[in-house]
């Protein structure tokens, strides 16, 4: 039993990441996690030649029934629905920042919710944790055929939608830091010229707070929102960068109490794209890690 433990303990990252990438929940993911294990416990692991394998596949298809069910009540969700924000660890260097960034990012999750369960599963396993396609085929429960024509079609259906632009880490942090400063000080110039002409935010409330039921488009209109929060809001306000899904963002408090977790995009000079998290029940772990750290 207490090999059995090692195994699983030494394997939980890699199927929370799995599950988390599925799910875009924290929350899910873990649930997925805890199925695994009890599935694990409750198995004759002699028979089991593979540990690795058999507990990715079971995690797997575990996210991918919950992923089926909650597309569902997607569908009727209030406004954006937008992932779960995690913070981060500051990375130690660049490359690990580049790294995690795109595997990670806000950005990424959002576009998998464009993929049905099995192709986001196969696309992930083949292309984030490279497994090999007789793993993701053994996972998904298609041919080898089947599974590399589901990851093609991802692949194409993914890239029409990302950016077509690599940004250096140190670029990225360099945009974040002078919007961070606008953001503090309510400059409505700095914050219009550090907004690319045709940006834009998506934000999600989940129909608890106020949120846009389509993105806000344009520089000036953008500026102008976070222009009259800052007027509006004055000393009640603090903003602070954070290292958020591998990837400099920045965290909005009001009166103490965190009121948004807001991803950016930039292209190196200035954001292209921003995602504000509003949704209270998504802050709730990022508030608790905060408030720990």
């Amino acid at each position: 039993m207490e090999d059995a433990a090692l195994t699983f303990n030494r394997l939980c990252p890699r199927l929370q990441g799995i599950a988390y990438r599925m799910l875009g929940s924290v929350a899910e993911a873990e649930d997925v996690v805890q199925d695994a294990w009890l599935r694990w416990h409750d198995t004759d692991r002699s028979a089991i030649a593979n540990a690795e394998a058999w507990l990715v596949t079971i995690a797997t298809r575990i996210a991918i029934d919950r992923l089926r069910r909650a597309k569902v009540q997607r569908d009727h969700y209030v406004g954006f629905w937008l992932p779960e924000p995690q913070l981060s660890d500051s990375p130690g260097s660049p490359e690990l920042l580049l790294e995690r960034a795109d595997e990670l990012s806000m950005a990424f999750l959002t576009l998998l919710e464009r993929l049905a369960p099995a192709s986001r599963a196969a696309f992930l396993m083949r292309e984030v944790f490279d497994a090999d396609y007789t793993e993701v085929a053994l996972t998904i429960g298609k041919s080898e055929a089947a599974c590399r024509q589901m990851v093609s079609r991802a692949k194409a259906q993914l890239r029409e939608a990302r950016p077509r632009y690599e940004v250096p880490p140190e670029a990225h942090l360099r945009v974040m830091r002078q919007f961070a400063e606008a953001l503090s000080q309510g400059d409505f110039s700095l914050l219009k010229s550090l907004l690319s002409d045709e940006a834009e935010l998506i934000s999600d409330g989940g129909g608890k707070v106020p949120s846009f039921g389509k993105p806000l488009r344009g520089d000036a209109r953008i500026a102008q929102l976070f222009y009259a929060a800052s007027r509006r809001l004055q000393s009640a306000m603090r903003i602070e960068l954070a290292v958020i899904n591998g990837q400099w963002g920045v965290l909005r408090f009001i009166d103490g109490v965190l009121e948004s977790a807001q991803a950016y995009e930039t292209d190196g000079q200035r954001i292209v794209r921003i995602h504000v998290q509003r949704n209270p029940d998504k802050l709730m772990r990022m508030a608790a890690a905060r408030a720990r750290a």
